[in-house]
């Protein structure tokens, strides 16, 4: 048996015992999407996809003052790739998307299975993109999630603490561009205090990469695998405008990679001007860096991007982000209108950009926005 099929016979075993032993309270959900998307260099090379995530829930709360519920859930999806009409390139998959257990009190709570664990204060560039590779161009926030155990403890002043074990994510994740040696755990921890009329995070998480396909220098040095420690601090405020602060350092303990040290921050800013219905502004500048000692020089992106959001009526609204790379002097255009029903949502999105996006490491839908183009989608949700 396999590690994920493990890992899913564990959460049914708990769905199934929960469920046999007390009245529960049963949600059953989905959500629906199509897309067309089309290329400006390549007008006769549609793209077409569906996808399909159901899930299903289930909850119990206890006289005692605690709550145990889980939630089981599939991403189905298909991708038509159209380089003429008789040459089709077709992808798809069904996987898990969500598979969890949660028991929870008023403070506590620990939630063990397939999750998304995701936190911290930026939007558009995030340092704290650990677990998860939200892309904030994708209107649905989609992303696969992690197998762990994460517990939180919620303290009275609204300060919090995380702690999270993960085991079995063999694929990169975040930032990651290497994947973790196999059979290894990964574990971290975060604390969340009140600062004035914001709040401070900070955070840890180690792992062990495995270096033996990626680094091949490094595996003829026999120094396969390498611990990897992560550590970052982040901030938000909210004084008339808000404002907030996310950085990370990476630290690769090996002697041979010759930039075993990355740096990443992330400075951003909101405001909601009083134009018509309002008009939201984020702006964002994000700098990476690569060097061999701890904020040495060596090799560097530097971001810079606003978002504006307007919403135009009940039904409609609008929204744009602009990207500027300091160093390959290169703009990133995405423009975006939605239109939202009770359950159905309609995108019909623009991009303009370079071929190659060098922050977004996301799904094979994300990287659509490359180059220049179109996209249509529909949404339904029950």
């Amino acid at each position: 048996m396999t590690l994920k099929k493990k890992w899913g016979f564990v959460i049914w075993m708990l769905l199934i015992t929960t469920g046999t032993s007390y009245p529960q309270t049963i949600q059953s959900r989905g959500l629906v999407t199509s897309w067309l998307a089309g290329s400006a260099k390549k007008a006769v090379q549609p793209f077409l996809g569906l996808r399909y995530i159901p899930a299903f829930s289930i909850e119990h709360s206890f006289d005692k003052g605690y709550t145990l519920d889980a939630e089981v859930s599939l991403n189905a999806y298909g991708n038509l790739n159209f380089h003429t009409l008789k040459d089709v390139e077709s992808d798809g998959d069904v996987k898990p998307y969500r598979m969890w257990v949660r028991f929870s009190t008023k403070r506590f709570e620990a939630r063990l299975g397939l999750q998304k664990i995701n936190f911290g204060s930026a939007y558009m560039f995030r340092p704290l993109m650990w677990f998860d590779r939200m892309d904030p161009r994708d209107p649905l926030m989609l992303t696969d999630g992690v197998y762990g155990l994460l517990l939180r403890y919620y303290f009275l002043n609204n300060a919090n603490i995380w702690l999270w074990g993960l085991y079995g994510n063999n694929d990169t994740k975040g930032w990651e561009f290497v994947p973790n040696s196999d059979k290894t755990s990964e574990f971290g921890g975060r604390a969340q205090i009140p600062a004035g009329k914001g709040e401070l995070g900070f955070s840890f998480h180690h792992r062990t990469i495995d270096a033996s396909e990626t680094l091949q220098e490094i595996y003829r040095s026999n120094e396969q695998n390498i611990p990897e420690n992560r550590f970052a601090v982040d901030g938000k405020w909210d004084i008339g405008i808000g404002l907030w602060f996310e950085g990370a350092v990476f630290k690769q303990n090996s002697s041979w990679l010759p930039y075993p040290w990355q740096q990443m921050l992330t400075l951003g800013i909101d405001y909601t001007f009083g134009i018509g219905n309002g008009l939201n502004a984020v702006g964002e500048h994000f700098v990476f860096g690569q060097s061999s000692e701890f904020l040495s020089s060596g090799r560097s992106l530097e971001f810079s991007a606003v978002s504006l959001n307007y919403p135009l009526g009940l039904l409609d609204s609008v929204s744009m982000m602009i990207y500027y790379d300091w160093e390959n002097h290169d703009f990133y255009r995405f423009i975006n209108w939605q239109r939202t029903y009770d359950q159905w949502q309609i995108y019909v999105m623009g991009f303009w950009n370079p071929e190659e996006f060098l922050i977004y490491r996301t799904n094979t839908e994300s990287s659509l926005f490359t180059g220049t183009g179109f996209q249509i989608m529909v949404v339904y949700n029950y």
